[in-house]
């Protein structure tokens, strides 16, 4: 009952969102039938091209699709955030059952059928048209069944890289760690696979014969169900009336509340505001901004110092700020002036732990290493500024290579036990939920991690009210209105967008936004 109340709450959001899905798909699938037939005659026909056409398809059916968004992102033309790179990438997963149905449907026609219309004089061409398709279309009607039905599930992927869609529900609640806003995404997902699978089936059935609805009546449905998807995605990828300033954010809670704040500030200056929320990690809201798909979103400046710079660690604020403003400017980006908090890592353990072991340094848990399992955040294993560097920093050497796993699920993975010691935000309210404790740098290994908008500069220069806007907050965000923003969201389940409504509010109270 949760979900079903979720979805009335939000139900312009959830429409929105499902018709972005559909459009996805529909758009998707569309091509793949325009891409995929003619390539499928062509494999039936020429068996030494088609040989490589369909090994190509396999090829690709076999690359896990988020690593194929991954492969995308970079290229030019079909690259970028957005619906853009996740219909390329839908396309390419749904050629591969349009193809093989095409060309095991044509090669399964009678023999004597094709010898009969080439008695009777038929050219190539129409023996294709008159004899060879009709017959091979409750099959090519099967395959795009598949093809749909494997979108469906693709695009919730989608989310993951701005596109939209039911995903933003699953992607979203996984950061909040809330099964709700997860079920909201996958049960009407499910859903709609359900029913495009069922609406292909009949018109499947139908063409096969084997139902009393006629071939033109299953031609008819056939052609109301593409109709009604093109235009869906017709009216979902119309070009915007107006120019809107598009902000981006990582994939954890608090950016995901810092994100809504930016937006809902130059909403309130007279802005419009595209939402790219809850993109991933720091690499791809980097490389977003640089590429114009965003105009905005708040990073750090020991991660960009140290992740996105790749310079030597540096533990001084005012060094580290003034090398990534000269170091983003030669990009075209400016960095606003910090909001007023830092967010570092936190080495957490559990508060049973700590206080039965008496810890409360990073030193002392580096004693307890050799016993324990570690589980870290994928980028946090890889950075520079991460486990590479405080290993060496500390010395520490766990019973086992530390676990990869999503950033979102450290936090439960810690508290229940599946692992001893990770390394969390400073700033989440999941800390305090979950009675965990932050272990002191006694080394002072971290850099300092100021949070600053990093806007495109072309943007700020086109509207100086944006940049006003997004200074107003400068200075005025401190870490305990994080850590509570962080902790209504991620315990208190409220949304992130009321959230930052309220933290708004407050600073205006207060004449300081």
């Amino acid at each position: 009952m949760s979900v079903v109340r979720f979805l009335v709450a939000h139900r312009a959001e959830f429409a929105h969102l499902f018709l972005q899905h559909v459009m996805l798909v529909g758009a998707s699938t569309l091509a793949a039938v325009v891409l995929g037939v003619p390539l499928g005659v062509l494999a039936a026909r020429r068996p030494r091209l088609g040989a490589p056409i369909v090994w190509m398809a396999n090829i690709v059916q076999t690359i896990p699709s988020l690593a194929m968004f991954g492969f995308l992102l970079p290229l030019p033309f079909i690259g970028g955030l957005g619906a853009r790179v996740a219909i390329v990438v839908l396309i390419l997963y749904a050629l591969l059952p349009v193809v093989r149905t095409t060309l095991s449907g044509i090669r399964g026609v009678d023999p004597a059928l094709v010898e009969a219309g080439t008695a009777l004089g038929m050219t190539p061409r129409q023996l294709l048209w008159r004899v060879q398709l009709p017959l091979a279309t409750s099959s090519i009607v099967a395959g795009v069944r598949v093809a749909a039905v494997i979108g469906v599930g693709t695009a919730t992927i989608a989310a993951a890289v701005g596109a939209g869609g039911l995903g933003e529900y699953i992607f979203r609640g996984l950061s909040m760690v809330d099964p709700t806003v997860i079920l909201a995404g996958a049960i009407p997902a499910a859903a709609l696979a359900l029913s495009v699978d069922g609406g292909l089936l009949l018109v499947e059935r139908a063409l096969g014969g084997r139902r009393r609805i006629g071939r033109r009546a299953a031609a008819a449905l056939a052609l109301v169900v593409l109709v009604a998807l093109g235009a869906a995605a017709a009216v979902a990828a119309r070009p915007a009336a107006e120019r809107r300033i598009r902000v981006g954010s990582k994939n954890f809670t608090e950016q995901i509340v810092l994100g809504e704040v930016l937006a809902q500030q130059l909403e309130a200056a007279g802005f419009a505001v595209d939402r790219r929320l809850n993109l991933g990690g720091t690499f791809i809201c980097d490389r977003a901004v640089r590429a114009g798909d965003i105009d905005v979103y708040v990073e750090y400046t020991g991660t960009a110092d140290a992740a996105v710079f790749k310079q030597q660690t540096d533990t001084d604020p005012a060094r580290v700020l003034e090398r990534v403003r000269r170091l983003y400017a030669g990009a075209g980006l400016t960095v606003l002036p910090p909001l007023g908090f830092g967010n570092t890592f936190a080495i957490l353990v559990r508060g049973e732990d700590a206080r039965r072991q008496q810890l409360r340094t990073i030193g002392d848990a580096a004693r307890m290493a050799p016993r324990w399992h570690a589980g870290f955040g994928y980028e946090f294993l890889q950075r520079a500024d991460g486990y590479p560097g405080l290993s060496r920093a500390y010395g520490l050497a766990f019973a086992a290579p530390p676990r990869a796993m999503d950033l979102s699920l450290i936090y439960r993975a810690l508290a229940s036990g599946q692992i001893d010691l990770t390394a969390g935000d400073a700033t989440s309210g999941l800390i305090a939920g979950y009675d965990l404790v932050m272990l002191d740098d006694d080394r002072r290994y971290f850099p300092p991690y100021d949070a600053v908008p990093v806007a495109r500069a072309a943007t700020l220069l086109a509207y100086p009210g944006a940049r006003a806007a997004l200074e107003a907050l400068a200075g005025r965000i401190s870490v305990d209105d994080v850590r509570r923003m962080n902790q209504a969201v991620d315990t208190g389940h409220e949304e992130p967008a009321e959230v930052a409504r309220a933290l708004l509010a407050r600073l205006r109270r207060k004449g300081v936004a």
